[in-house]
């Protein structure tokens, strides 16, 4: 298995909180492909690089797939696995262009996603204020920090000390495609981050090297990760008594959809997001019923 597929499915369970069952089934469609590409021992570097795979590999591929007489819903997961695993690689910077762009994928229902309610984020806020641990405002600063700016898990542990204006409340970041955006803070949120970068960051930062310029670091003073992040957050919505099976996504779907039901536009929503088409976005519109609901009532004549 290739570091960068390693990379993928670590990328599959903490930052899109997918399913050690969806994770498994997405790591023997990548290693079919690969055997496929008559590379699955010695990675990338035997085809040199990820972008010398074109539209033209992955259609012959395809036509093999195809001949093996699969059910519907199987190919379409299949095609899945390899449009989520080129669009990491683009993500990440491996390759400048998506191979799948034309890659044709059978219609199946889209499954909406899980997010928290505004209960439960108030509830997970204060569950590190449970421990005496030094990480209390660190981890609070996080799941505040993430909640209040809708990024993604990787845009915040990418996050240095520039990328985030006190003064002025807000944070810089760079999301997909290399777009930046500038993403506002609400009081708490910056309160909480101000308050970690003052007295909790500096007692992190002596264990590691002073001039470590991450904004987030673990316990050994340097940047905390995708996979540490999406632990702890873990320990804390248990801690908190939150069953649902959480992950980082989470807090950005609940970030969006809490934002509609608040009276928010679409439009805003998706540039806060950072999503280049509103068709994204859309999907966030599902989740806002209790608008709907009320929406129904006022408006229909017989409600």
């Amino acid at each position: 298995m290739t570091e960068t597929l390693k990379s993928f499915l670590d990328y599959l369970t903490v930052q899109k909180g997918s399913s050690a069952h969806t994770v498994e089934a997405y790591r023997n469609d990548l290693d079919q492909l690969f055997k496929h590409l008559g590379n699955r021992e010695s990675g990338k570097e035997r085809m040199g690089g990820w972008a010398s795979v074109t539209s033209e590999t992955l259609s012959d591929y395809m036509v093999a797939l195809r001949n093996l007489d699969y059910a519907p819903s199987t190919l379409a997961r299949k095609i899945a696995s390899i449009k989520s695993f080129f669009a990491f690689l683009m993500e990440e910077g491996e390759i400048q262009r998506d191979p799948t762009e034309n890659l044709l994928t059978p219609r199946r229902g889209r499954s909406l996603p899980k997010l928290l309610s505004e209960q439960e984020v108030s509830k997970l806020l204060q569950s590190p204020l449970k421990s005496n641990s030094n990480e209390v405002l660190r981890d609070v600063a996080m799941i505040e920090l993430l909640y209040a700016s809708g990024l993604r898990v990787s845009e915040m542990v990418n996050l240095n000390l520039r990328d985030i204006n006190l003064l002025e409340r807000h944070v810089r970041c760079l999301g997909k495609g290399n777009r930046e955006r500038i993403v506002p803070l609400y009081v708490n949120a910056a309160d909480i981050v101000a308050k970690y970068i003052k007295y909790n960051r500096p007692k992190l930062l002596k264990r590691g090297h002073l001039g470590e310029q991450a904004l987030f670091l673990n316990k050994r003073g340097s940047r905390i990760t995708r996979q540490g992040f999406w632990l702890l957050l873990k320990n804390h919505a248990t801690s908190a008594g939150i069953t649902i099976d959480i992950s980082p996504h989470m807090l950005r779907h609940s970030f969006a959809t809490h934002l509609l039901n608040g009276g928010a536009s679409l439009r805003n929503v998706q540039d806060l997001l950072g999503h280049a088409s509103i068709s994204t976005t859309q999907i966030y519109t599902h989740l806002t019923n209790e608008n709907i609901k009320q929406e129904y009532e006022r408006a229909h004549p017989r409600a």
